[in-house]
């Protein structure tokens, strides 16, 4: 029994209110975890586009990947078939350019991607602190400053 209520679990209570226990903690949590979590995923898809382009270095005629954040910004403001669009333009090449500075085709600059991985681990590292201090926030508001 929760709240008056005859339930077997925490979740059928939450859904006998009318409301599914993630939405709930949605709320409860505000749109500053959901957005600290959609950064750091996105850092993260990076990141791996990044050590897929180190790794085909090597490999004629492999043009490089990349996520382009403001595309990816402006996309989340926008409606959802245009992010849709915005991602596929912004995975078809990525911001540096698409012709090939190789002979062999291959358009992928070692000194660049070493570069643009470090910053992209840097960019996580910061995100992955905001969140911590985020929820050790809550954590203090929770009790009550003590």
């Amino acid at each position: 029994m929760l709240h008056g209520l005859e339930c077997e679990s925490a979740t059928e209570c939450a859904e006998g209110f009318g409301k599914p226990t993630v939405q709930v903690l949605s709320k409860l949590f505000g749109p500053q975890s959901q957005n600290l979590q959609n950064a750091m995923d996105k850092t993260s898809q990076r990141h791996n586009l990044l050590a897929k382009n180190l790794a085909n270095v090597n490999v004629p005629g492999y043009k490089r990947e990349d996520i382009d954040f403001a595309v990816e910004l402006e996309g989340e403001e926008n409606k959802p078939g245009q992010k849709a669009k915005s991602m596929q333009n912004s995975l078809s090449g990525g911001s540096k350019s698409d012709s090939a500075i190789r002979i062999d085709g291959n358009n992928v600059d070692l000194e660049f991607e070493v570069m643009t991985l470090a910053e992209a681990e840097m960019r996580y590292q910061m995100l992955s602190e905001l969140t911590s201090r985020y929820f050790n926030g809550l954590q203090t508001a929770i009790r009550e400053g003590k």
